[in-house]
């Protein structure tokens, strides 16, 4: 590995140095020009036209006259003239009969003539030349830029193999079992063909970003022990028309020579959105669509090359690219469960000096919705702070700043704040958490403060530990009042609102849009899916359903904002004593909260 690193910091210093010398070199040739330019000024100043030679000799005036073999360039000493001035003569031997006769006449003529220099004939050739090798060493930086040469990642010798295993992957034991049949395919094909089953062409890995896709497309290689060859979707797209197809034909005729092995395409969204008109930039996109798909196509059953892409946004890409005999399985990489996460943490946390008292599978459970490379970054983040503490291993307190640090932002205890708005926020704080304790379907406080982090001026945190699948409709309801509930407590006990509720009111309205338009929660507009359709296609629910969908989220908010005040008024009495407890102490844990409520 640590050889395969050099050789990638080795090459690309001398692409640097390659391209820096290309560059003196441009600039170079460029001086010569300016230089060749001025020196051609100079020289027009001091040229004799010939027809005001011939009159000079005629009246006497030339006393010597100096030529080169080979050349009708003259240099011509004038009588009474310090400088020398040159004079192009159309044909050297008419010239000399010419100036041979005038010396007859009695005109006193030095004539020198000079043998051919080769040398001094080298900075015109070069420059005659110059326009072909500023356009050559053009090109050669352009091919270089767009690298039309090697492109795509290869793992596939001891050296550069992929090491990674199944056993490195975590909380994903459904998509491994399933995609352990690509590893045997790719094994032993002959097993398969036998039976007259066919190798499946494609793979499609899709999820949220974070969850493995990447990671999970490796392990097939390492288990299978075939080389990998690895391409991002926006390498294809270039500036230059054609690039991409090309790349892509590249890109198979190399996999073909490594068969059998494994092409793996991240973001393939890049390259496989739908189709549009032919038209500017979008006429490169489907050009190398149909090259993709031509080339999935052309796969004759002697070749055992299985194509992995992954991507987020499954929904973009074009329905010719997600056909059976293309992209024949397609396989979601969800966010992992409960059991995923505990399993994750270990993995992670193997290389870490983790502190005997930490409970993992509580870490795991607080965690709800946590993709894998997200638990990865909070165990990092546990690390560093852990060292800047002085900690002796990775405490749980460590995890749990780690948690509110990527979560919500970084504490700033530095920042100064006026009494007023400290009392807002205390307010504003305790009315989510006040509002959030008397519905039953939100979940537990798990910490309030003041302290503002990130872009918040403070914040309220829930205990995540449960994994949800699906959400009900009284559920996001209650969301919107929770949610609401800060903007709610400074109405209601300041008589003011501020701009500390717009992130609230921004997921409040997302939410309130989503129950109407995307999961039909309207009991006036009914089961309808409205999100993402055409103007064309919202006509077909009449010219006003504009207008009624606007109506109804209002509504939704409206109703959630008065709920939320009507909770707060008959327990004013806890939101005064939560407030006052965080102006005090700017900080309240889960035990603290509970014992306002008798708990």
């Amino acid at each position: 590995m640590n050889k395969k690193k050099e050789n990638k910091k080795k090459n690309k210093k001398l692409g640097w140095l390659w391209m820096i010398s290309l560059i003196l070199f441009v600039i170079l040739l460029a001086g010569m020009v300016l230089l060749y330019r001025n020196s051609k000024e100079k020289e027009e100043e001091k040229t004799l036209a010939y027809t005001d030679l011939i009159k000079e000799m005629s009246f006497g005036n030339i006393e010597k006259v100096e030529m080169t073999v080979g050349s009708t360039t003259i240099k011509v000493k004038q009588k009474n003239v310090e400088e020398e001035k040159t004079a192009i003569i159309p044909n050297t031997e008419s010239f000399v009969g010419l100036v041979q006769e005038k010396v007859a006449e009695g005109n006193e003529i030095e004539l020198v003539q000079k043998p051919k220099n080769i040398l001094a004939q080298i900075p015109s050739f070069i420059i005659s030349f110059l326009p072909t090798l500023i356009m050559l060493a053009l090109f050669i930086m352009i091919f270089k830029m767009q690298g039309l040469g090697e492109k795509g990642k290869v793992y596939d010798d001891t050296e550069r193999k992929t090491k990674i295993k199944f056993e490195d992957v975590a909380g994903l034991d459904e998509e491994k079992a399933e995609l352990v049949e690509i590893v045997e395919f790719l094994k032993r094909p002959e097993k398969f063909t036998k039976m007259g089953a066919k190798i499946p062409k494609g793979v499609l890995l899709y999820g949220k970003p974070g969850t493995g896709k990447t990671l999970i497309a490796k392990a097939i290689a390492g288990e299978a022990g075939v080389p990998f060859i690895s391409m991002s979707g926006s390498e294809f797209i270039e500036m230059f028309a054609g690039l991409g197809a090309s790349r892509v034909r590249k890109l198979f005729e190399k996999a073909r020579k490594l068969s059998p092995c494994i092409v793996f395409i991240d973001e393939i969204d890049a390259i496989g959105s739908r189709r549009t008109s032919n038209s500017g930039a979008e006429t490169e996109n489907n050009q190398t669509l149909n090259q993709l798909l031509v080339e999935m196509d052309g796969f004759s059953s002697e070749e055992t090359i299985i194509v992995l892409a992954a991507t987020n946004r499954p929904e973009m890409l074009d329905k010719a690219l997600l056909r059976p005999g293309r992209f024949d399985r397609q396989i979601t990489i969800p966010a992992p469960d409960l059991k995923g996460r505990l399993a994750i943490l270990k993995i992670h946390a193997q290389d870490k000096r983790i502190a005997e008292t930490v409970n993992l599978e509580r870490i795991a459970e607080d965690t709800a919705g946590f993709t894998g490379a997200e638990l990865a970054n909070i165990l990092n983040e546990a690390a560093i702070i852990a060292t800047k503490n002085e900690h002796e291993g990775i405490e749980e307190e460590d995890i749990e700043e780690a948690v509110k640090k990527v979560t919500v932002g970084i504490e700033k205890r530095t920042r100064v704040y006026s009494d007023k708005d400290k009392k807002l926020t205390a307010y504003h704080e305790a009315g989510h958490a006040v509002v959030s304790r008397y519905l039953p379907t939100q979940t537990n406080v798990k910490e309030v403060s003041i302290i503002p982090r990130g872009v918040a001026g403070g914040y309220t945190m829930y205990k995540s530990d449960e994994d949800k699948y699906y959400i009900s409709k009284t559920e996001m309801q209650e969301k919107l009042i929770a949610l609401l509930g800060g903007r709610a407590a400074e109405k209601l006990v300041l008589d003011d609102i501020s701009t500390g509720a717009s992130n609230d009111i921004e997921v409040a309205t997302k939410i309130a849009r989503d129950m109407v338009t995307k999961y039909g929660m309207s009991d006036t507009l009914g089961p309808i899916d409205f999100q993402g359709k055409e103007p064309y296609e919202m006509q077909l629910f009449g010219e006003d359903i504009g207008d009624k969908i606007g109506q109804e989220v209002k509504t939704l908010i409206d109703t959630a904002y008065n709920d939320a005040q009507i909770l707060l008024k008959q327990h004013r009495d806890k939101l005064d004593e939560i407030a006052v407890a965080l102006l005090e102490k700017e900080k309240i844990n889960e035990e603290d909260f509970k014992r306002f409520f008798n708990e």
